[in-house]
C-alpha cells in the first residue's frame, strides 16, 4: 500500500494534479451573443491601431497607424499618425472626414438606428450582432494565439463590406483584430493593441472643428 501511494505521489509531482474539465467552446450564434452581450456593458474605449490594406482595384498594400477614441452612442475619433496625417470623427450626429493634405473636409450624416454601413461602426454600438449577420469560424492565419476568428456576413446587402472577421480573446472577448472585406477584391485589417474598456471619454474628446482654409464637401448619399 505504502508503494502504492508514494507511486501516485511521484506521479503527482511529475505530471502535476489531473486536469480540471474544460468549458466546451462556443458556437458561432453562441460566441456572436455573447460578444454583443459584452460590448453592450463597454460605455468606451481607446487603443492604438495598425491599419493593413491590400488589394482591391490597385492591388497594392497599405500600412497605416494611429489611436482611436470610441464612445457609445456613435463616437468615434480615429487619428492616423503615419505615414500620412487624417482623422475620422463622429460626434455621435455628424461624421468628419479630414486629410490636412487634400485641405478637404467631407461631412456625412450618422446612420439611423439599425444602420452600421461601415465595419468601424459596430465598434460604436451601431447593429446587432446576432441580429444583422450570420456567423461562423473562419482560419486568420495571422490571429495571436488564445483568440477566436469570428466571421460576420450581413444578412442584408452593405454597399461598404461584405463580410465582417472579429479576432477577439478567448478570456476576456476583447477585439484584437477587425477585418473586413470588399466587393473590389480588398482586405482592410485592423490590430489593435494596449485597448482600455470604460475609461471614462469626455464627449468634448469627439468635436471637430473645420480648420479655416479647407473645401467642405457635403456627403448627398448618407444625408
Amino acid at each position: 500500500m505504502r508503494t502504492e501511494l508514494l507511486a501516485a505521489s511521484l506521479l503527482a509531482l511529475v505530471f502535476g494534479p489531473p486536469a480540471a474539465a474544460q468549458a466546451p467552446d462556443p458556437s458561432a450564434p453562441e460566441l456572436a451573443a455573447r460578444l454583443q452581450a459584452h460590448y453592450e456593458k463597454v460605455r468606451d474605449f481607446s487603443a492604438r491601431f495598425t491599419h493593413i490594406y491590400e488589394g482591391g482595384v490597385l492591388g497594392r498594400k497599405v500600412t497605416e497607424r494611429g489611436t482611436v477614441l470610441v464612445k457609445k452612442p456613435g463616437r468615434m475619433r480615429w487619428t492616423y499618425t503615419s505615414p500620412e496625417r487624417k482623422e475620422f470623427v463622429s460626434d455621435g450626429e455628424k461624421i468628419y472626414s479630414y486629410i490636412p493634405e487634400d485641405k478637404q473636409v467631407i461631412v456625412s450624416r450618422m446612420p439611423v438606428e439599425g444602420e452600421a454601413t461601415t465595419p468601424a461602426l459596430f465598434l460604436a454600438g451601431k447593429g446587432n450582432l446576432p441580429g444583422d449577420f450570420e456567423a461562423s469560424f473562419v482560419r486568420v492565419p495571422s490571429a495571436p494565439a488564445g483568440t477566436w476568428a469570428l466571421e460576420l456576413v450581413p444578412k442584408r446587402r452593405e454597399p461598404e463590406y461584405e463580410s465582417l472577421v472579429l479576432v477577439v480573446d478567448r478570456k476576456t472577448l476583447a477585439i484584437r483584430m477587425l477585418v473586413s472585406a470588399d466587393s473590389q477584391g480588398g482586405e482592410s485589417t485592423f490590430v489593435f493593441d494596449d485597448m482600455k474598456e470604460n475609461v471614462g471619454l469626455s464627449n468634448k474628446q469627439f468635436n471637430f472643428t473645420i480648420p479655416r482654409g479647407v473645401q467642405v464637401v457635403t456627403d448627398q448619399s448618407k444625408r
